[in-house]
């Protein structure tokens, strides 16, 4: 019997394997040639009626070798994302606000429904069932997954606006096309809002191929086509098309938007409890489909931390064995927060490129090559996007006023090394070793092996560095 269990387990295994190689063949296409690594910003802006959209240039040598696209919305209060889906996986990280999202996925029941209600129509009043699928609340911190092709929409119910940042995974093998993002809505004229701000580009550095582009589906498609499918009448298929709609990828709902949801709280972000958290995976996976998946996790609580320092800070990490469903998107995120002058050890990611994007205060870092070549000595600041390569080391040290990040990582389960620290690959060599390769004695090999005790965060020294060199804090 034992032979029948291994051969599914080896099947996934291997599936696995060549899922990870796919990604692997589009790095080698791309060579990953980086001398030189730079902070990014935004390069694109889209205005609309409910707030604005912001793109990184996806064409530039550290996104096209990461295979990544990296955007970030802004939601005024009442505003809502029009319905949308992308080709390929994206990750979402909550960084100021809360509000509610829905997913559809074709083929999942529609699981939320409504108590009969009047409808006044043309030939007079009927009662009807409004029915639709799952819908989840979000709030700050929370990292959300949505599969790639599912369209999604999301809403600001909150007073404050709702900041968000994404990550699209281009190289993903879900996407069968270029590695160009692609969004298609399912409403709105997005398209005539980038065509206005096509000069914000230019002047940021941007070029007219790395921009984000997207468009309404159905404005394709010819009006009877629409009328005859969706069995109404010419003037409402051609709302459909919203050929006149001026208002942008987002919306304003002036009267609040009105949909059937449960009541969210605090509860609801606990393990096994609320509607939209019961499906968490199982403790062997088998139990959760991806209608019933568990799409969101908090990575902004101080007491989920993987690694705690009360002097330094802490670091929380998101994978597939906390969130099941990023064993099928193949992605993973993880938040950093560090004090004044902490630092966190130098390390490198053994299986994955990492894309760090700074919430608040700055952090200084430094990515070494495997020439040895520092290729990024520079100070990251709130609101810039650096992509870590895969197996480049990195150390980071925040700055006077502390530092906190959230970075999203191309494996579902990304794994780090580190060469300093408790746990690292120093402290695993034995002394002699580590005397004759570094042609210093015995003790000082010991030192060098064993003066810290932490394993990745570690309390500053009171001296902040910049520019490679050191200055008194």
């Amino acid at each position: 019997m034992a032979p029948k269990i291994l051969l599914p387990v080896l099947a996934f295994l291997l599936l696995s394997s060549f899922s990870f190689a796919l990604r692997g063949s589009s790095w080698q296409q791309n060579q990953c040639q980086i001398d030189r690594i730079i902070p990014h910003e935004p390069t694109q802006r889209i205005q609309s009626e409910g707030g604005y959209s912001e793109f990184w240039d996806f064409n530039k040598d550290e996104f096209q070798c990461a295979g990544v696209s990296f955007h970030r919305h802004t939601i005024k209060s009442r505003g809502m994302m029009q319905p949308a889906y992308h080709n390929s996986p994206i990750l979402t990280y909550v960084v100021q606000g809360q509000g509610y999202y829905g997913l559809m996925i074709s083929g999942c029941p529609e699981t939320f429904e409504s108590s009969q209600q009047s409808l006044e129509g043309g030939g007079g009043e009927h009662r009807f069932r409004d029915r639709h699928q799952r819908i989840g609340h979000f709030k700050k911190g929370d990292i959300i997954a949505f599969p790639a092709g599912a369209p999604h929409w999301c809403y600001n119910n909150a007073d404050e606006d709702l900041v968000v940042v994404v990550l699209q995974d281009n190289a993903n093998n879900a996407n069968q096309l270029d590695q160009n993002p692609r969004s298609f809505f399912l409403a709105g004229n997005p398209g005539s809002s980038q065509e206005k701000h096509q000069r914000y580009g230019e002047e940021h550095g941007g070029s007219r191929r790395g921009q984000h582009e997207f468009g309404n589906v159905f404005q394709g498609l010819d009006v009877e086509i629409l009328a005859e499918v969706f069995g109404v009448d010419q003037e409402t298929a051609r709302k459909l098309r919203s050929e006149d709609d001026s208002r942008g990828p987002i919306i304003r709902v002036e009267k609040g938007l009105q949909v059937i949801k449960p009541p969210f709280g605090e509860e609801e972000y606990g393990r096994g409890q609320g509607r939209d958290e019961q499906y968490n995976g199982g403790e062997n996976g088998l139990e959760e489909t991806i209608c019933t998946a568990k799409l969101r996790e908090n990575i902004d609580n101080p007491a989920r931390s993987d690694i705690y320092n009360p002097r330094a800070g802490r670091y929380s990490t998101v994978n597939s064995l906390t969130l099941p469903i990023l064993s099928f998107l193949r992605l993973s995120a993880a938040r950093g927060v560090l004090h004044k002058n902490a630092i966190m050890a130098p390390h490198w990611c053994v299986n994955a490129h990492k894309i760090v994007y700074v919430t608040r205060g700055e952090l200084r870092m430094q990515i070494v090559n495997h020439r040895g070549q520092a290729v990024f000595d520079d100070r990251l600041r709130e609101g810039q996007v650096v992509v870590v390569p895969h197996n480049f080391a990195v150390v980071k040290q925040a700055g006077e006023e502390g530092a906190e990040w959230v970075s999203f990582n191309t494996n579902e389960n990304a794994m780090i090394n580190t060469l300093s620290g408790r746990t690292s690959a120093l402290r695993g060599l034995p002394v002699d070793v580590i005397a004759n390769a570094y042609q210093i004695s015995e003790d000082e090999a010991a030192k060098l092996k064993l003066s810290r005790q932490e394993t990745f965060i570690f309390s500053g020294s009171g001296r902040s560095y910049r520019g490679g060199r050191a200055a008194s804090a």
